[in-house]
């Protein structure tokens, strides 16, 4: 028999519900009716016990890797949460074009209501239309939005288009706003989903030679913002945002307001970088002061500031300390204001200084912040001060520095440079 006559609707339902690779369908249809045909053998067990026994017995019978055992058990999740619990209670109708703008400008009203982020309002409009996208473009036209549509919305980002748990998670926090928030339906129990996997990932980290080989390629502002994130462990947002007043020249401090986790704490102000900041922002203020005489001069304030205190944006110490080099429209507010330097400059300044130090390691912007953080455990700073530097909520997180910190300086010796040495 052919893989393709194995199971025929349900290769038919996961291809159209874009559930899973052309190429693996079939066998993913080949394991389900294995596993069926166990289950024929033991109708007096639970499926839960079923799956378990089954995969126990797939790894021993036909000497199946790990990774083949996860092929396995991504094909059963299929069959057992998605096609046999494809008739589920329907919640809301599948809108049509003009409905989908409605409920994206809903979503966005509700984001600002909020005081959610300018870039998560873009990333969660983004994928709620995906979601749309997919649901929209399997035909069937007298779909409902359930539990079961975000179920397959999610599992074929992980099985189709291969995407990271982070990704994963972001479409989902996305999709959660949309259900409870502009929806008002609670999504139902999405345990059956197919997750991307996540596994330990030590952070790309540069020794202090090319470290120092970086920041050489770099001058003027480009030079100061590497400065900052890596004798400050600023995140890449954290720099860009970074408000005048919020360094402390005298305590030597920089105020991260409102960082990950919409919280406040302090870092480091690099002694290094003092003189050229200094230097730097008498053009700023220069810059400012030629904004003001054209009328302009306004900076975004966060939260209700800027009905608080109407003047409040145009001070001094509101403005940004690597603000943009042109004027721009505000896109929420439709002003035309002197905006931070963009994520994406910071990302290619940095990229291209890599690239020009003869770097081949995969450094980014963050790399910078890991390596402020692994430097500092380096020199013996005690790892609960680099957790409060770093902002991570818990220690733990910081750890994972530990583990670069001791392949770069205890590394043991390779057995074959040891028989080397014995020859000697």
């Amino acid at each position: 028999m052919e893989l393709k006559e194995i199971l025929p609707e349900f290769q038919r339902f996961l291809r159209d519900r874009r559930l899973a690779a052309e190429k693996n369908i079939p066998y993913h249809a080949l394991w389900v009716s294995r596993f069926l045909r166990f289950a024929q053998r033991r109708p007096e067990h639970e499926r839960v016990t079923l799956v378990d026994e089954f995969l126990e017995s797939a790894r021993s019978r036909w000497s199946l890797a790990d990774w083949q055992l996860k092929k396995v058990e991504e094909a059963l999740k299929l069959y057992l949460h998605h096609y046999e619990g494809k008739v589920t209670p329907q919640t809301g109708a599948s809108p049509k074009p003009d409905e989908l703008s409605a409920i994206l400008s809903e979503t966005k009203r509700l984001l600002r209501l909020k005081h959610y982020s300018y870039r998560t309002e873009q990333t969660y409009l983004e994928w709620i239309g995906r979601f749309f996208e997919y649901t929209t473009g399997r035909g069937e036209t007298e779909s409902r939005l359930s539990a079961q549509d975000v179920r397959d919305f999610l599992s074929h980002l992980a099985l189709v288009r291969r995407v990271s748990s982070s990704t994963q998670n972001q479409a989902f926090n996305a999709l959660l706003f949309l259900f409870r928030g502009v929806l008002r339906e609670e999504l139902d129990d999405l345990s059956g989903t197919v997750r991307a996997k996540r596994g330990t990932r030590l952070p790309v980290v540069l020794s202090v030679d090319e470290v120092q080989r970086l920041l050489s390629c770099l001058s003027g502002r480009n030079l100061l913002i590497a400065q900052l994130l890596y004798g400050a462990g600023l995140r890449l947002m954290e720099c860009a945002r970074l408000r005048i007043q919020d360094v402390d020249f005298e305590a030597d401090v920089i105020l991260v307001r409102s960082g990950k986790g919409d919280n406040d704490r302090s870092t480091m102000l690099p002694k290094a970088a003092k003189d050229g900041l200094l230097t730097h922002l008498e053009e700023v203020r220069a810059l400012h002061e030629k904004d003001l005489a054209a009328g302009y001069g306004d900076v975004y304030l966060p939260d209700a500031l800027a009905r608080k205190y109407p003047s409040a944006g145009k001070r001094w110490g509101w403005q940004y300390v690597f603000p943009a080099g042109n004027l721009s429209v505000d896109p929420r507010s439709g002003k035309v204001r002197r905006h931070h330097v963009s994520d994406t400059a910071i990302q290619n300044v940095i990229k291209a200084a890599v690239r020009q130090a003869g770097i081949v390691k995969h450094a980014s912007v963050h790399t910078l912040r890991h390596c402020f953080a692994t430097h500092l455990l380096m020199n013996g700073v005690n790892i609960r001060e680099v957790q409060e530097l770093l902002g991570h909520k818990h220690v733990e997180t910081t750890m994972i520095y530990t583990h670069v910190l001791r392949d770069m300086k205890n590394a043991p010796q390779s057995p074959l440079d040891a028989l080397m040495n014995r020859g000697r």
